[in-house]
């Protein structure tokens, strides 16, 4: 019986205190930028956008059992997750109006060390060809890596939503991977 007990105690203690090892710490939180400089471009192929999730919540959800955020018939049980997903802990209406808007997921990789910045350039229906971004550090990483960003709440109100985009890898003032969408020019 002590044994059991011992053997209970260390996994716990091991499941408390294990982090990943050569993962960075949490990144700071992004960083809006006031000014958008062009940078030189200088694809790397140590460097590469694995994949790009995209989510869109514009309607605050009903008590509407069955149905998307569009009135639809939801057919794919994970587009009803991710709204669920991004509403989790909402409570008033101001909760949920707050968390309406653009999600961008960046799932990425570098193959070698480096210091690498995620960049987030995008325009927004009502600012018409003004370029916003917003920016995330990350020191010293190798390997998978996700990034999110959100253009929500007042971002997502007042300006309205997102026409284009385009999301960069940056390493050393140099573009090393891009990803964008149709519309960026």
């Amino acid at each position: 019986m002590k044994f059991c007990a011992g053997i209970i105690t260390l996994l716990l203690f091991t499941a408390v205190t294990a982090h990943p090892i050569g993962k960075p710490q949490q990144p700071d939180p992004y960083r809006q930028l006031s000014e958008v400089t062009p940078l030189p471009m200088a694809l790397d192929p140590a460097f590469e956008f694995r994949k790009t999730k995209l989510t869109f919540l514009g309607d605050v959800p009903g008590p509407r059992r069955g149905r998307g955020l569009t009135g639809g018939v939801v057919r794919d049980p994970s587009l009803g997750f991710e709204a669920s997903y991004r509403f989790h802990g909402a409570v008033t209406a101001l909760d949920f109006r707050q968390r309406l808007g653009h999600y961008f997921d960046f799932f990425w990789r570098a193959k070698r060390p480096a210091n690498i910045t995620v960049r987030l350039e995008y325009r927004q229906q009502n600012l018409r060809a003004e370029t916003q971004a917003r920016e995330v550090s990350y020191q010293n990483v190798k390997g998978s890596y996700r990034t999110e960003f959100g253009i929500i709440g007042d971002d997502f109100h007042t300006d309205g939503r997102v026409t284009a985009w385009r999301c960069l890898l940056i390493e050393n003032g140099r573009i090393v991977a891009e990803d964008k969408s149709f519309l960026w020019k």
